[in-house]
């Protein structure tokens, strides 16, 4: 059995920060794929923020999260020397993923038309937050910017509520998802005729290509869906579909028939032909309200034995404290822990998907700032013990 991931042997030229690229390298490294991150000399703007302020031993939650399983080199692109320490990387690498804003690469004479003729097989993905041309070509492009542009945040909550944009970053990860597909798809193609080619995502199409059927029924029906005052958490849907109270915590009910439901909690009001659907849209907000009231009179675990014996769509609802130590959360193994060589273990989340002949496996931690500098001069620059001992002497600013 190989234990190195399906895609051992290829070779990332990782140049993006933060979420968006990292996350999308990491995955792919993760199925084996070798990732050089070429980092600014102070380092990716990540190793600096970190979600809830959380720095153990100094490291960047936010960093460790994205990074594992690279090895990394600290770069003054606009330094020549340096830009050509970039160039070796790039000459020996299948694929470069970068998510400067539009125009950096080129003004760094790092852009594809430059790299093509040098490695004419380069598969090479550059991620933005609009995309590479258009009115918002000079906007900051980010997480909430998307979600709010793309109509995604205008979905959720309330009716009468200001829009709420979901607490993970939605469109960031939705688009590290399209790279890995889109990169993948074009070495596949590169298998075929021997050529790479150009490849750009960007938050805003990732957001909007996410709500396909959001979208497509909007279309269909030319007005906006109304959100539901009781808290339904889909505007398209109706009831039962929800989070309801419980005595003790809370159960969430998928798209069941309202009078199935009503059988199994004993609710005789809703045990009648007409409420013989799973969608009801006209008096959703009073249904689940009625519901709610039923909901409330025992324990989440006490509903969950009921609703489950008549096969009843339904879960509890977890905090992150629960999640973790769910039983199909442990059984699925995805909570891992490596050592890292400041923060010590980490604990972290597992590989969402399992190849039965290619194993993934974390064989690195999320790397020191150039970390791998000396390694990775020899490996793709050739550089000589005193080149590399001049390169590591120079000051960083």
């Amino acid at each position: 059995m190989e234990k190195n991931g399906p895609l051992k042997g290829l070779v990332i030229a990782d140049f993006s920060q933060l979420a968006q690229g990292p996350f999308a390298t990491q995955m792919l490294s993760d199925m084996g794929a070798e990732v050089i991150k070429i980092e600014p000399v102070k380092g990716d703007w990540m190793r600096h923020y970190s979600y809830g302020n959380l720095y153990p031993e100094g490291e960047s939650i936010s960093f460790v999260s994205f990074n594992r399983n690279k090895r990394s080199i600290a770069l003054d692109l606009k330094d020549p020397e340096q830009s050509k320490i970039a160039i070796g990387i790039i000459k020996k690498s299948d694929i470069l993923i970068e998510n400067f804003r539009p125009g950096v690469m080129e003004r760094l004479e790092l852009g594809y038309a430059e790299m093509k003729p040098l490695n004419p097989r380069l598969v090479y993905c550059s991620s933005s937050g609009y995309g590479a041309s258009g009115p918002y070509l000079k906007r900051p492009g980010q997480d909430l910017m998307a979600q709010s542009i793309s109509g995604s945040a205008a979905l959720n909550g309330k009716k009468g509520d200001i829009p709420i944009a979901t607490a993970v970053g939605q469109a960031d990860l939705l688009t590290s998802l399209f790279i890995v597909q889109s990169v993948l798809a074009a070495i596949y193609s590169r298998e075929k005729t021997g050529k790479g080619q150009k490849i750009e995502a960007n938050l805003l199409n990732s957001a909007v290509g996410f709500h396909v059927q959001e979208v497509t029924a909007f279309l269909h029906k030319g007005s906006n869906p109304e959100r539901s005052e009781s808290g339904i958490p889909n505007p398209w849907l109706g009831a039962p579909y929800g989070i309801y109270h419980t005595r003790d915590g809370y159960v969430s009910v998928g798209m069941n028939s309202v009078r199935r439901l009503a059988r199994a909690l004993n609710f005789a009001k809703y045990d009648s032909e007409e409420y013989d659907s799973n969608n009801i849209i006209e008096n959703r907000d009073e249904i689940r309200k009625d519901f709610e009231e039923v909901f409330r009179q025992k324990t989440t675990e006490e509903w969950l034995i009921i609703l489950l014996e008549e096969d009843i769509w339904c879960s509890q609802v977890n905090t992150f404290e629960e999640m973790v130590e769910d039983p199909q959360i442990k059984h699925n193994n995805m909570i891992l822990e490596y050592e890292h060589p400041t923060i010590g273990p980490v604990k972290t989340t597992g590989f969402p998907v399992s190849f039965s002949d290619t194993p993934q496996r974390i064989s690195r931690p999320a790397p020191l700032l150039n970390e791998h500098a000396a390694e990775i001069l020899k490996e793709f620059c050739n550089y000589d013990d005193q080149q590399v001992e001049h390169f590591l002497s120079k000051e960083l600013t």
